[in-house]
């Protein structure tokens, strides 16, 4: 799980930047992989400089986030 107030972008892995983020993030041991052995499918940057990686479509992490952000008991937090 992931707090979702600590999520500033969700983002495709496939541009070049994005790449080179994911592997500065390695480097400096900043780089959260939730992949559990699957292709990456979206990357989520944090504000705190961490990189997570998923398995699940941006599209469905957005949709997850948004579920969560309406519902209170929830506590902002998103299956990642």
């Amino acid at each position: 799980m992931i707090n979702a107030s600590r999520v500033i972008a969700i983002v495709s892995p496939e541009s070049a930047p994005i790449k080179r983020m994911i592997q500065d993030a390695k480097e400096k041991g900043m780089l959260i992989d939730a992949t559990h052995g699957r292709k990456t499918r979206a990357v989520l940057l944090a504000d705190s400089d961490h990189i997570v990686l998923s398995y699940l479509q941006p599209e469905k992490l957005g949709e997850r986030f948004q579920m969560n952000g309406a519902d209170d008991s929830a506590e902002g937090a998103a299956d990642v």
